[in-house]
């Protein structure tokens, strides 16, 4: 009960296995660099999105009778995940996820002043 899922158990199986048409290097690559380009829209439409979102919210609080550090926060919240779809749109997704949870939790911070 403890064999793999993926090995060949029969000599029917094994013809099969032998007749499938082999993964090309260029597919391979292909499916890679597919992959990295959804990431990097990825990162920079929500980099883009919570900038926005936190520039709205800051101008909103900025208005309204909330103590300073909160626009601040948001100003700031907002300015973090500008640089992370900055990153982002470079290639850098892995920072820019990082940023963009540092941004969020900057701007739910200044929501907690409120």
């Amino acid at each position: 009960m403890s064999g793999r899922t993926d090995s060949v158990t029969g000599p029917a199986e094994a013809e099969e296995a032998e007749r499938a048409e082999p993964v090309l290097r260029h597919e391979e690559d292909a499916e890679f660099y597919d992959e990295a380009r959804r990431a990097r829209w990825l990162a920079t439409g929500t980099g883009a999105l919570l900038t926005l979102a936190g520039a709205a919210a800051a101008l909103l609080r900025l208005t309204g009778p909330a103590p300073a550090l909160v626009p601040a926060a948001y100003a700031t919240g907002a300015a973090v995940c500008a640089a992370a779809a900055l990153l982002g749109a470079r290639g850098r997704t892995r920072r820019a996820l990082w940023l963009l949870i540092a941004g969020t939790m900057i701007m739910a911070l200044g929501d907690q002043f409120d």
